[in-house]
């Protein structure tokens, strides 16, 4: 089982560690962008892998790349997947040259999926695991120096693969790795602390060499810490002998002194700085970005950071982008990140796969804990096509690749094994957890290993949960003391918890739970779950009532494409009534980026500067004198609401239960008394509905709705004005629409188009509408309950200006100026 560094007690463990940045070459001169100047066709081919072949009509593009996103929907293809073209065929080539006296290989981040790969017309190999890195060397096939060489890549993603969607193409970043013949070995920098003080913090590093030449090599190995003002704080030399046409792993210990810690708050990063040198000369220079920081996860007190306890506020994060779909960007991840944070969230699992390793990038920059996840699926499939096709000759492979890549980052707490393994419900299913468990300890002995149960019983009973270090259960908020209590040395958490449905901006009278409602929108009063799910306030009372246990990870943090429960259940797909429902309703954040109601009821719980949100809308035209339920969000210690000046009383927070519906899987009853939230009955009248928060008696936080006019204007606001000519960088830019007194009209749907010119281009729209078919790749929007998004993307080395106009029928147009630098 897990072996940490240190163990504190029978029923505690803790481990400390250094940790860097997995992809530690993308600092180094070695790892150079392959993504420019490929060619792809969407159809097969015929002796498309051989150079000689005519590619020159086939689509001229820059990866990453996800084909399907282009759409278009079609209603005859599995709306779990998204109801878009992922599967297929598709074709990618690159004519290219290189200078010789190098070796060269070729490294894929991911590509979905079921890979082969041809250099010159040899094939290399492939991948089937669509969210595996892979790398192949190059070298023996290139062509003589300068001489064009064409490397080419078949993808065949099937149908029925996923049950979300998983993109298509080469989705991910690519990249050419160039050495000398003596350097390290690709992810060949592993790094520990195995002794933190405040005084010094002992990093011990192993570092992989390879040696391509027929004789020894006699190098020195020069490793060295460099702090983030770029002070070199230590350093050590140490000789080797490298065997000839293989390679060694050589050990060096370290001491920094004084050592800043990393953590959510202060994440700092210390960079690692390898250099393999022969006679003077540098042959190879590896950069790998690191932390210093320790975890525990402790069965009593729960999860600490450094030595502070510390509850897991995390969200599950599927991996697209939204109307970009899953090709990586870079910055969209950032965004998506930023977002959450405001929310409070301090924790991202990674459902249920290995991420881009650009997210766990900025999960090491921003301060965000990681629970790395490797597979949803082992022998036993869920749908026909999945991965189960390929556990056995991959899951090994596939396994050691993350770890290898990943063990280096600071973020990470946590391997998992597992989404809801349906060998949960076999008798023998505890030896594929101990296996999978085995190969993460002996890849990362310093991290423990987890697994999300849903049927926590069988788990239990079967013994797969005693074959993890961290148990995890799924919507299983009722059951957290029973479990703690017939195992009290397990740590537990919620894997994965809530699974509340909504739509932003939908309010739906009266309040009540339903399973789905024929306008294919859900209400945005946070209390709509399927049937094995619930409200958040059920999961903060088991939280707050069991400080043992670690924390939560909330299904989901954004909407993603794909899987619109509560729309086409599984065994109706074909359901023409739930059309044209697409993607999810479970995000905290809708699929552009805009938040939800619920997304403010977790930052009131989660956070600690002053906040107050107030819904619903307040445009009730024809329901005056009813009486409309208002809820109120705040971390304050009282709130006030008004309307139209008027008080309508002061309510303390935390301390006055409100009734809501839920489902029978939380109370035979069908309601319960939640303190998370505030709730008044107004009756309607137009105006201004005004929360104001209250702490130690002064004003803190102030929110307000109005009733809107009839829409006048768009409204223009971009989260960033000034963007990186890099032909990747990106503005988004949310349209609102107004009234002529510039309130927001939250119930307009009006059709928005978009005009870019000058140094940016649109990349995508979107409106957050999980029921259309309305193209992502479009320069026109409907508004969906008030906005609209707008992605602008840079061009290519081109700076200056950018743009932006925005218009619609009966609207007074926007416009607003970027610059692309």
């Amino acid at each position: 089982m897990f072996r940490p560094l240190v163990v504190c007690s029978a029923l505690a463990v803790l481990t400390a560690f250094c940790v860097g940045q997995a992809r530690a070459e993308t600092l180094s001169a070695r790892h150079a962008s392959f993504n420019d100047d490929w060619r792809f066709l969407r159809a097969d081919a015929a002796g498309a892998e051989q150079p000689g072949f005519d590619a020159r009509r086939w689509k001229l593009l820059r990866l990453p790349h996800d084909w399907a996103i282009e759409g278009p929907f079609d209603r005859n293809l599995n709306p779990h997947t998204g109801a878009l073209p992922i599967s297929g065929v598709g074709w990618y080539r690159k004519t290219f040259t290189l200078p010789g006296h190098h070796y060269y290989a070729i490294e894929f981040d991911g590509a979905m999926a079921n890979s082969r790969v041809w250099l010159n017309g040899h094939e290399l190999g492939g991948r089937p695991y669509g969210y595996s890195g892979f790398s192949f060397d190059l070298t023996p096939y290139l062509q003589p120096a300068g001489k064009p060489n064409v490397i080419a890549v078949r993808l065949a993603p099937e149908a029925n693969s996923s049950r979300w969607y998983p993109g298509a193409g080469i989705y991910r970043n690519v990249w050419l790795d160039t050495t000398e013949a003596v350097a390290v070995a690709r992810w060949g920098t592993y790094v520990t602390t195995p002794e933190i003080t405040a005084d010094r913090a002992t990093v011990a590093v192993k570092t992989e060499l390879r040696n391509r030449l027929t004789a020894p090599a006699s190098i020195v190995l020069r490793t060295a810490v460099v702090d983030q003002a770029g002070r070199e704080v230590t350093r050590v030399e140490s000789a080797a002998t490298v065997p000839a046409g293989t390679g060694s792993t050589v050990p060096t210990q370290l001491v920094v002194a004084h050592p800043q810690l990393w953590d959510i708050d202060n994440p700092y990063l210390y960079t690692l700085v390898t250099e393999v040198i022969e006679r003077d000369r540098v042959l190879d220079r590896y950069v790998t970005p690191f932390g210093i920081r320790s975890i525990g996860f402790d069965a009593q007190k729960g999860f600490s950071l450094n030595g502070r306890i510390l509850k897991l506020h995390g969200v599950c994060l599927h991996h697209d982008l939204g109307a970009l779909g899953t090709a990586v960007n870079r910055r969209a991840i950032e965004r998506q990140l930023q977002i959450m944070r405001r929310a409070g969230v301090n924790a991202i699992r990674t459902s249920h796969n290995p991420p881009a390793p650009e997210l766990l990038e900025y999960a090491d920059r921003m301060g965000f804990l990681v629970m790395d996840e490797a597979f949803d699926m082992w022998r036993i499939p869920k749908v026909p096509n999945d991965y189960s096709k390929y556990f056995d000759a991959w899951s090994e492979r596939d396994l050691r690749d993350m770890v290898r890549r990943d063990r280096n980052h600071p973020s990470i707490i946590l391997w998992s094994i597992g989404n809801e393994i349906p060998e949960q419900r076999t008798a023998d299913g505890w030896r594929e957890a101990r296996r999978l468990t085995g190969l993460f300890h002996s890849e990362d002995p310093t991290r423990p290993t987890t697994s999300a149960f849903n049927n926590w019983a069988d788990a239990i009973r079967n013994r797969l949960a005693d074959e993890v270090d961290v148990p995890g259960f799924n919507y299983k908020p009722t059951f957290y003391q029973r479990i703690h209590d017939a195992h009290p040395k397990w740590a537990i958490y919620g894997s994965e918890t809530a699974s509340c449905v909504s739509s932003r901006g939908i309010y739906h009278l009266p309040i009540k739970a339903y399973d789905k409602d024929p306008s294919l929108q859900i209400t945005s009063y946070d209390v709509v779950a399927p049937p094995w799910a619930y409200c958040p306030d059920v999961e903060f009372a088991a939280q707050d009532a069991l400080p043992a246990v670690l924390g939560e990870f909330v299904w989901t943090g954004f909407d993603y494409i794909g899987e619109p429960t509560p729309y086409f259940g599984e065994d109706t797909v074909h359901n023409e009534h739930d059309w044209p429902a697409r993607s999810s309703y479970f995000g905290m954040v809708d699929l552009a980026g805009f938040p939800k109601d619920r997304y403010f009821l977790y930052q009131s719980v989660w956070t600690h500067e002053p906040m107050v949100h107030v819904l619903p809308h307040w445009n009730w035209k024809g329901h005056e004198g009813e009486k409309i339920p208002v809820m109120v969000y705040s971390n304050a210690e009282e709130v006030e609401l008004s309307l139209n000046g008027r008080a309508l009383g002061r309510r303390k927070t935390f301390d006055t239960p409100v009734e809501l519906p839920v489902g029978p899987n939380v109370s035979a009853t069908r309601k319960i008394q939640s303190k998370y939230r505030l709730m008044w009955e107004v009756p309607y009248q137009p105006g201004t509905l005004l929360a104001t928060a209250y702490s130690r008696d002064k004003v803190v936080a102030r929110d307000e709705v109005h009733t809107a006019g009839s829409p006048a204007r768009i409204e223009l606001v971009a989260d960033r004005s000034a963007i990186a000519a890099d032909g990747d960088d990106l503005s988004f830019i949310t349209a609102r629409i107004v009234d002529s007194a510039g309130h927001f009209c939250p119930l307009a749907d009006n059709l928005v188009s978009f005009k870019v010119s000058g140094a940016g281009e649109i990349a995508a729209v979107d409106n957050g509408n999980a029921a259309t078919v309305e193209p992502f790749h479009a320069d026109h929007r409907r508004a969906f309950n008030g906005l609209a998004l707008l992605i602008v993307r840079s061009k290519m080395h081109e700076a200056g200006a950018v743009h932006v106009t925005a218009t619609g029928a009966g609207l007074a147009a926007a416009q607003i100026d970027l610059e692309s630098r």
